[in-house]
């Protein structure tokens, strides 16, 4: 018994019909008659014929159909971010018509075997975010004639990037507390670095990760002098973690926080409600983001709203544009500021 996989050929003769003509009843580029699409697919499903072979449509166009997502923290930690989940569905939206998949890295992987950013066979590479770590791999790959795209980041001089108002809007919020008449304000901010173990940030540490640092220096443009802890992830146990530090911390208790995600910002509240303030009568809160928080109710968080789907999308479209021989220019998104329940005019307990 042969075990010769039947082609395209096969169906059309046992159709009745051209191969071209078959073709098209899979490719759907060109409309045929109901009668001979189904002539083609009774013909194929006697053969057993499932499909194009996506390999040799591959070898046709010279790619491998793969658009590889580069991240640098765990990628179990990527699928726990409603902000990332998001831009990852913009970012299928926006490489769907190459016909290409994702896939998900890590910068380094310790798994031997394991693809990486410099092995993988990419078409493309859409960095999200671009720590020190990630810089030291873009000569390899830039190298191999692969297209970069990145997310929130600053790949260098050539290299289209798709940003947010990360500074400017972290600033909003800042000046919003600033005119509830704040003066006691702490900061919760993001990881500084891949593998930062949560703590107090000092003037010595070094922050790799831009997103962190731009919405740092935003909220330090209108509070200078205010303390930072920097938590180990985005998530609201991290942001319970960092709460307990800074309610805990010696002297009056700050009466707003800035953090700098809304899953961070849902973490402080807890704390908060565990050291006994009210929010927002004795404390404030901000966030960033605008995702939905399950079980943050009956608050409505204050916070800047991203547009994470558009994020995503417009990495892609800047993907299929460099595939296709074009120069895709950066882009700046804006974030918009939602007023919450979660602020209150300074000594509003009072």
């Amino acid at each position: 018994m042969s075990t010769r996989r039947a082609t395209i050929s096969d169906v059309a003769r046992t159709a009745g019909v051209s191969p071209s003509t078959a073709s098209v009843v899979f490719s759907g580029k060109t409309p045929v008659s109901d009668e001979t699409r189904s002539r083609v697919l009774a013909a194929a499903a006697e053969l057993g014929y499932t499909g194009p072979d996506p390999r040799a449509a591959s070898l046709r166009r010279g790619r491998s159909g793969i658009v590889g997502v580069v991240f640098e923290e765990h990628l179990g930690r990527t699928f726990q971010d409603p902000v990332k989940i998001l831009m990852m569905d913009g970012l299928t939206d926006g490489v769907a018509p190459l016909g290409a998949g994702l896939l998900l890295l890590r910068d380094r992987d310790d798994t031997d075997g394991a693809p990486t950013l410099t092995t993988a066979p990419l078409d493309a590479a859409v960095l999200v975010g671009c720590s020190g770590m990630l810089r030291e791999s873009l000569d390899v790959v830039r190298a191999r004639g692969i297209p970069v795209v990145v997310i929130e980041g600053d790949a260098g001089e050539g290299i289209p990037r798709i940003d947010l108002d990360n500074r400017a809007a972290q600033s909003r919020a800042a000046a919003h507390l600033r005119e509830l008449g704040h003066e006691r304000v702490a900061l919760v901010t993001l990881p500084l670095r891949a593998g930062w173990a949560p703590g107090w940030i000092t003037g010595a540490d070094d922050i790799d990760i831009d997103v962190t640092r731009d919405r740092l220096d935003g909220a330090r443009d209108v509070y200078p002098q205010a303390p930072a802890y920097a938590a180990a992830a985005s998530s609201i146990d991290e942001g319970v973690a960092a709460g307990r530090a800074v309610f805990a911390a010696a002297g009056p208790h700050p009466t707003a926080v800035l953090a700098q995600s809304d899953l961070l910002a849902a973490g402080v509240i807890r704390a908060a409600e565990e050291a006994g303030l009210r929010v927002p009568e004795d404390v404030s809160v901000t966030g960033f983001d605008g995702i939905v928080v399950d079980g943050l109710a009956p608050y409505e968080l204050t916070t800047l709203v991203q547009p994470a789907v558009e994020k995503g999308r417009a990495a892609g479209r800047a993907v299929a544009a460099m595939l296709d021989g074009g120069e895709p220019a950066s882009l700046l998104l804006t974030c918009a500021f939602r007023a919450g329940n979660t602020t209150a005019r300074a000594g509003a307990a009072g």
